[in-house]
């Protein structure tokens, strides 16, 4: 099989995505993909445990993709091997009441995970530059201050909120927390395969919204604040990958590898120590339970 060199996915300099493969060939069968990718979430659900005993760091996941991209089935098939109290997933849709009496940050920030855990953001603070740059209008719902039209909505305010997420991105890498943002690189033909498939196969119809077609119409739009939302943001401490996902098996063991090769070089992460006292006494707290 090819080997994965993460650091050909993650973006260090501005990029195109138009010139960006959404296919990648490891030159292996399915089946071997697969293989490769459970014996790397196993490694990795191992590598979690060690992370929760340490209890120092947490990592933050952060998925994002047009419609299809693959996002659910990843996490799914990437953290099945987790230890459930390790790792909590958030699936952020439309805001509710609650969510909109607050900054947009807010929601994102109270469901960050906490020191020892995975965290994963299924969509991510990043669609209030993404889907709100093309639809400005559900700004509005925000009630900002001196945002009072769509037209109040300029170049300025975008650059505000870039460099808020980039502040807020900073703060958590700054207290603890890896950062890892993998957009799912998806091309409009596979999409269009995908939504065929949900209209075509009974047991995957409830997946279909009419909405999606709408929303594919606006497909180049979407690939531009993308492209700008990236090269914004990527930087050391919460850098953006860019996975090929047009397959996949392919693009799930591309995301897994990538988690566990990176992680494993915080040689810090290591279960702690028993104190000295415990570890002199331990055949006797054996002998004591043995004699009971």
């Amino acid at each position: 099989m090819k080997k994965i060199n993460h650091e050909d996915f993650m973006v260090s300099n501005t990029i195109e995505l138009s010139k960006i493969p959404t296919t990648f060939d490891l030159n292996e069968s399915e089946k071997k993909i697969e293989k490769e990718l459970e014996e790397t979430r196993e490694k990795l659900g191992e590598l979690q445990d060690t992370l929760y005993a340490h209890g120092k760091y947490a990592v933050l996941v952060c998925l994002q993709g047009m419609d299809t991209s693959g996002k659910d089935s990843l996490i799914r098939e990437v953290f099945k091997d987790f230890n459930t109290r390790g790792i909590i997933v958030h699936s952020f849709k439309v805001p509710t009441a609650l969510e909109l009496g607050h900054d947009y940050l807010w929601r994102h920030y109270i469901a960050l995970p906490q020191r020892g855990k995975f965290g994963v953001f299924n969509r991510t603070h990043y669609e209030n530059v993404l889907v709100t740059r093309v639809h400005p209008e559900y700004i509005m719902g925000e009630h900002i201050p001196h945002i009072n039209t769509v037209e109040d909505i300029n170049d300025a305010f975008w650059d505000k909120r870039f460099e808020q997420i980039r502040n807020f991105e900073k703060h958590i890498a700054e207290n603890g927390t890896l950062i890892y943002k993998f957009y799912l690189h998806l091309s409009k033909e596979e999409q269009k395969n995908r939504l065929l498939r949900r209209l075509e196969k009974k047991e995957k119809n409830w997946k279909f919204s009419a909405g999606d077609l709408k929303e594919r119409k606006l497909w180049d739009q979407y690939q531009n604040c993308y492209q700008d939302a990236i090269n914004r943001t990527s930087l050391p401490h919460a850098p953006w990958y860019v996975i090929p996902a047009d397959n996949k098996p392919v693009a799930r063991y591309i995301v897994a590898k990538t988690l566990y090769t990176t992680l494993k070089e915080y040689d810090d992460i290591q279960e702690p120590e028993l104190d000295n006292k415990t570890k002199a006494n331990l055949d006797l707290y054996k002998q004591e339970l043995e004699n009971e």
